[in-house]
């Protein structure tokens, strides 16, 4: 065949959706053209859509030493990378797309992505803006982006996260029909609680919810689960009840979810996960339910009309930031996110620190947590405490490209990498062992830990933080305050510094750290983060409240 007629026969091929043919011809076509760009580039086309990623990858790259300046060939190199969790490479990739084509949405939105799981959340917020006004097709989907993200960027406050959430959920919530939420059910029947998740068998996330679900009085209340997960079972610490109703959403879309949970007749739904699954968002704009609430997984304002309330605690949610939340406000007693750990997990080990003689810190967030300002900070504990080491552990750095890009970002920072280990994703009892090589847990900012605090505590590691201007910043001063734990929470960010120093050099360190570890679990059993049952009673107390009051 010649160039011209494969060029344009692969084309046609890929364009019909006929992968396997195309990728037959082009296979061919690209031994008979070996110094060819264009065919070149079609058959990493069609590497990619039949999903042979990795081999994809390598064809991209070599038709991009044919050719460097395809911008079509970095995008849809950095689109594949991305697909792969290349994020290092693909933010790389998605850089030289955007310098040949700066007007391109696409490229935009998608260099966004990688920024974001890299930790650049404000480049990433640039990027999706640009996207918006780019491409008004894609608008909707780069504000729904921007909302997801922005509790977890330095620059915003309060009201721009509302300012976000608001402007994405306007939008959406207009292309709905108009909600018309179901009529209360007759008082004295059992309360029927419904909630949703996407997490309900994953055990490190749903820790909260499963400690709390196993105190309910299944006399006064009926509990439906709408999984878009696995379901709850034994493996995340649900303990089963046969008079629980498991309603499998995976394959449902909204409209239908919607219709299962008005025929359950639900009279209390609660949302279990905020923006961490937005795509069930749209599902509470139809009101299916006669209360709409928000608990875990919010760590800010919705901006969605729809929820009658938002529940935190006093710590999160204080008084004087209520005028940024779309939602009322139901505070709970102690922590919003009181736990018990209902599954096999390794034993407390002694600190690492009296074995080697020097305090290792270590973060175990997510990546995008870790922004500049985050390993500024851990650079400055560093400086002033020559002899500490530094532990990073995240499923991010399993991928080389974005081991490599954290590995420039440190020694940017100034951060020697003789005083850093990085560490890639594990099975989460594997994940969990790794704490035995952490003398002192830091915190993220301005997006705490919640999960990781909650995990790093019971496996005898304390935390230290401090204290934020926003929900997401003070996730671990609720979970440090109900534990009775609140010296290792610090004022501010140079207080958090200096007492991070102060503890690395200080030779009875080592010691206290020994008898805080050997206490730890006990001490947290007994405090108010463990008391699962108690904030149980406190949600039912809410729920029986909010179904017998006013429409």
């Amino acid at each position: 065949m010649k160039l011209k007629a494969a060029i344009a026969r692969g084309r046609s091929l890929l364009t019909g959706g006929q992968t396997k043919q195309a990728l037959g011809l082009l296979q061919i076509a690209r031994r008979d053209f070996p110094a060819n760009a264009e065919i070149a580039l079609l058959l990493a086309d069609a590497l990619h859509a039949s999903q042979k990623l990795k081999e994809a990858v390598e064809a991209y790259e070599t038709a991009l030493l044919l050719d460097d300046r395809n911008a079509d060939g970095w995008f849809s190199l950095g689109c594949a990378q991305l697909a792969l969790k290349a994020h290092g490479a693909a933010r790389n990739a998605l850089n030289c797309a955007k310098t040949l084509a700066p007007d391109s949405a696409a490229v935009r939105y998608n260099l966004a992505k990688a920024q974001f799981e890299l930790g650049a959340i404000e480049a990433a917020i640039e990027n999706f803006e640009a996207t918006a006004k780019l491409e008004p097709a894609m608008a909707q989907m780069a504000r729904a982006s921007i909302a997801t993200i922005i509790p977890g960027s330095p620059a915003a406050d309060n009201e721009a996260v509302l300012r976000a959430r608001k402007t994405w959920a306007t939008v959406e919530a207009a292309a709905l029909p108009p909600p018309h939420p179901p009529a209360r059910r007759g008082a004295g029947a059992k309360i029927r609680v419904g909630y949703v998740s996407a997490f309900l068998g994953a055990r490190n996330w749903i820790k909260p919810v499963m400690a709390m679900v196993n105190h309910h009085d299944r006399a006064r209340f009926e509990l439906h689960f709408f999984s878009d997960g696995l379901p709850p079972a034994a493996a995340s610490g649900y303990r089963d009840h046969e008079a629980d109703y498991v309603h499998d959403f995976r394959a449902v879309d909204n409209a239908r979810a919607a219709e299962i949970i008005r025929n359950a007749g639900i009279d209390v739904l609660v949302d279990l996960n905020g923006y961490s699954f937005p795509k069930r968002l749209p599902l509470m704009m139809q009101r299916p339910a006669p209360r709409v609430i928000g608990w875990v997984n919010m760590f800010a304002t919705t901006g969605i009309e729809a929820f009658d309330w938002i529940v935190g605690d006093g710590t999160v949610l204080p008084a004087a930031e209520e005028q940024y939340y779309a939602e009322k406000i139901h505070r709970l007693p102690g922590s919003y996110m009181a736990f018990e750990i209902l599954y096999p997990v390794p034993d407390v080990a002694p600190p690492p620190c009296g074995a080697w003689g020097v305090v290792t810190f270590g973060c175990f967030g997510s990546h995008y947590k870790l922004t500049d300002g985050v390993i500024a900070a851990f650079a400055r504990i560093l400086a002033g405490a020559p002899q500490a080491k530094l532990f990073i552990k995240n499923g991010a750095l399993e991928d080389a490209s974005t081991r490599a890009d954290f590995s420039r970002r440190l020694r940017a920072a100034g951060i020697a990498e003789s005083r850093v280990m990085l560490s890639g994703r594990s099975e989460h009892y594997a994940f969990l062992e790794a704490y035995d090589l952490v003398d002192i847990a830091l915190d993220t900012f301005p997006y705490n830990g919640g999960t990781t605090t909650t995990e790093a505590l019971w496996q005898g590691v304390p935390v230290l933080s401090f204290d934020g201007d926003r929900w997401a910043s003070r996730t671990s001063k609720s979970l440090l305050l109900a534990a009775g734990l609140g010296d290792w929470l610090m004022a501010d960010e140079d207080a958090f510094v200096a007492r991070a120093i102060a503890l690395a050099n200080d030779p009875e360190t080592p010691e206290m750290l020994a008898k805080l570890r050997r206490g730890m679990r006990e001490k947290l059993a007994g405090s108010a983060v463990c008391d699962a049952a108690g904030m149980c009673r406190a949600l039912e107390d809410f729920y029986r409240k909010i179904s017998a009051g006013p429409e």
